[in-house]
């Protein structure tokens, strides 16, 4: 985790506090671009966890990631890179 995010996740403990991230906060945390964060937010897989503000035909709104929701598909992206294809 990032060190500047590292700070807010100990008042969070303190706090009982779950920050919202923006989709640059995310990318950054995970090394990847902003374009990556926006494609798996809503149409490639593995989906990130996401909170939509303000959505409407034509636009897509404000996007925000909760850290806690971040720390868990982390945690969970190496069972998912692992897991052997579906049959449908």
């Amino acid at each position: 985790m990032p060190a500047e995010l590292k700070i807010v996740e100990n008042n969070r403990e303190n706090l009982g506090y779950d920050p919202l991230l923006t989709p640059e906060q995310v990318a950054k945390w995970l090394n990847t671009s902003v374009d990556w964060v926006w494609d798996h937010s809503s149409r490639k897989t593995p989906l990130l966890p996401v909170i939509r503000f303000g959505e409407r035909p034509g636009r897509s709104g404000i996007l925000r990631y909760r850290a806690s929701k971040i720390e868990e598909f982390i945690a969970g992206a190496g069972a998912i890179f692992r897991s052997p294809p579906q049959q449908v």
